[in-house]
């Protein structure tokens, strides 16, 4: 018997960074199990290259990334989602289309490493931030045993992570 696949959508404003660096690190830990997507409300069209260069630096697949709007998976023909999780503050305040098969959501916010000023030694470790705080709840989420959870002890442990 093979084990059931998880479709997951990261959610941000832009879809340059935080949700970029999310779908990444889900579609490499998640093991074949997880199907991770990025999207964005007003997606900027471009991915920022510190996600890319620092994504490929601790071995992690860029191919296929790409900014986008959410609306391509609120469409006909788009995968059935199983969890959709916004990454920042704006992103959980807007109103979200409605996504097929009714996912269950949590937001796990946390700081925009591309909104970061300062020197080059600020903005680098401002990735490294959000990469290891998402590789974190990433690491707690797909450890969870979905299978064997019902559909609310699921939804409580998925906020509990965004709380780490």
């Amino acid at each position: 018997m093979t084990e059931r696949i998880y479709y997951v959508l990261f959610l941000c404003t832009g879809n340059s960074a935080r949700s970029i660096l999310a779908e990444a690190i889900l579609n490499h830990r998640g093991k074949g199990r997880f199907k991770a997507y990025s999207a964005g409300s007003h997606p900027n069209g471009t991915v920022n290259p510190r996600a890319l260069q620092l994504l490929e630096r601790t071995g992690i697949s860029t191919e296929g990334l790409r900014s986008k709007a959410w609306d391509e998976f609120a469409q006909p023909g788009a995968p059935k989602l199983d969890f959709v999780f916004t990454v920042c503050d704006s992103a959980a305040g807007e109103m979200c289309p409605i996504w097929p098969g009714q996912p269950m959501t949590a937001h796990w916010g946390q700081p925009d490493p591309a909104a970061v000023e300062g020197t080059e030694l600020d903005k680098t470790n401002a990735f490294h931030e959000a990469l290891r705080m998402l590789e974190r709840r990433i690491t707690l989420f797909t450890s969870l045993p979905l299978a064997s959870l019902d559909r609310l002890a699921v939804g409580a442990q998925i906020r509990d992570i965004g709380r780490t």
